[in-house]
């Protein structure tokens, strides 16, 4: 049968119309889930991170089967939306947060403490105490893409500690064990170029680098005194700094190595633990000579600045590791103590710095504390937890 005479047009002029309607029409938008308000604590006794919200100050979820985490510690994609995660058991694992998935693994060392990404975001490089060194991976798949043992001496490798990420595609670190700093430049991964400084004082344990990227200061575990190095320099050198703030003074006990990473930055003056002491030393950032002591409750561990650098905050080594206080950065003395659970081990500020989440591993919680009037805003059951690590790291250097 012959279709009706108006029955071609007919379909020709719907289909146009249908064209012209679905051209009007805009796509459907992308679908983009923001990570700016995220961040993930360490659940160290179950091998898990916890996605938490720090605007809602809730709980998401949880990522399971991340191996040993007892030192873990991770670094973010530039977009937050990866963090890359450095087990103790020295697995090198990739997050996706919006998914809560694992999206690439690999086992890179025997024992490695933690790591760093490049400024660029294209390199991940994860620091080794076995065997000795740094490795060098594509941050896109995990690809290894550089080993540098830590070979100081034919047949001697030290663990390595204080990695730190510079400007353009450099890492900083140094080696325990050989009382070195190393300086890695990536230009060329296949080629790395290492600039290596000797003699820079006994068993350097941890290091940190000023927010400009300009200073690496070293901690030494073995004696009194740091190692500074201006990085700006035309030629680069080591310089000692606080070389005699225990002189005369019988140390205690360490029970637990303080942390430099955290270190505080308030105007011109820096506050640092004092290893073996019950003290946190103020130091003038432009000269670099001690200014002040303030004595605290027991060993410090993290001395941590809140972002407006209004007050500096303070938790400790066993005995006191249930404890926290609060110095107030113009007073230069604590304005604030309490205890926010059994054994302390992490703080960290909201991007903004309206609030600090303090993690109690022994307590199995992490508390939101409002950092102007020390109110509880929020308490979160975690299992064991120890590190907390906001996205807004993604924008840092040298965390």
């Amino acid at each position: 049968m012959k279709s009706p005479p108006f029955s071609r047009p007919l379909a020709l002029v719907l289909a146009l119309l249908l064209a012209a309607c679905s051209a009007m029409t805009p796509p459907a938008a992308p679908q983009i889930q923001g990570t700016g308000d995220l961040g993930l604590v360490v659940e160290r006794a179950s091998g898990s991170l916890q996605l938490l919200n720090t605007s809602s100050r809730t709980a998401l979820g949880r990522v399971q089967g991340l191996g040993d985490l007892s030192h873990a510690s991770l670094v973010y994609s530039r977009d937050g939306a990866h963090a890359y995660v450095f087990g103790r058991d020295g697995a090198l694992s990739k997050v996706h947060l919006p998914s809560l998935s694992v999206v690439a693994r690999v086992q890179q060392s025997g024992n490695s403490i933690g790591g760093a990404i490049s400024q660029d975001g294209r390199w991940v490089v994860a620091q080794n105490y076995q065997p000795g060194g740094i490795k060098v991976f594509d941050a896109q798949d995990l690809r290894l893409v550089a080993d540098i043992p830590a070979e100081y001496a034919p047949g001697k490798r030290s663990r390595v500690v204080g990695l730190a990420d510079l400007p353009g595609p450099r890492f900083i670190f140094s080696l325990f064990d050989a009382d070195e700093i190393w300086l890695a430049d990536l230009s060329q991964p296949s080629a790395p170029q290492i600039q290596k400084f000797k003699n820079v004082g006994h068993q350097p344990y941890d290091a940190l680098i000023t927010p400009d990227g300009r200073h690496y200061i070293a901690g030494l575990f073995g004696e009194d005194g740091l190692a500074k190095i201006d990085l700006w320099a035309a030629e680069p050198k080591v310089e000692r700094i606080l070389p005699g703030y225990g002189r005369g003074q019988q140390p205690l006990p360490v029970f637990k190595m303080p942390h430099l990473r955290g270190w505080a930055v308030a105007g011109r003056l820096a506050y640092l633990p004092a290893i073996g002491r019950h003290e946190v030393l103020v130091v003038d950032t432009q000269s670099w000579a001690e200014v002040a002591r303030i004595p605290v409750a027991g060993q410090p561990v993290f001395v941590m600045a809140q972002p407006d650098g209004r007050q500096v905050w303070v938790n400790f080594a066993v005995p006191d590791y249930d404890s926290v206080q609060v110095i107030d950065t113009q007073s230069q003395r604590v304005v604030h103590a309490f205890k926010p659970g059994k054994a302390v081990l992490h703080m960290e500020f909201t991007p903004r710095g309206e609030a600090v989440w303090i993690s109690a591993r022994d307590s199995d919680q992490i508390s939101v504390i409002d950092t102007r009037n020390y109110r509880s805003l929020a308490t979160l059951p975690a299992q064991a937890p120890s590190g907390i690590f906001f996205t807004s790291r993604a924008q840092r250097m040298g965390l």
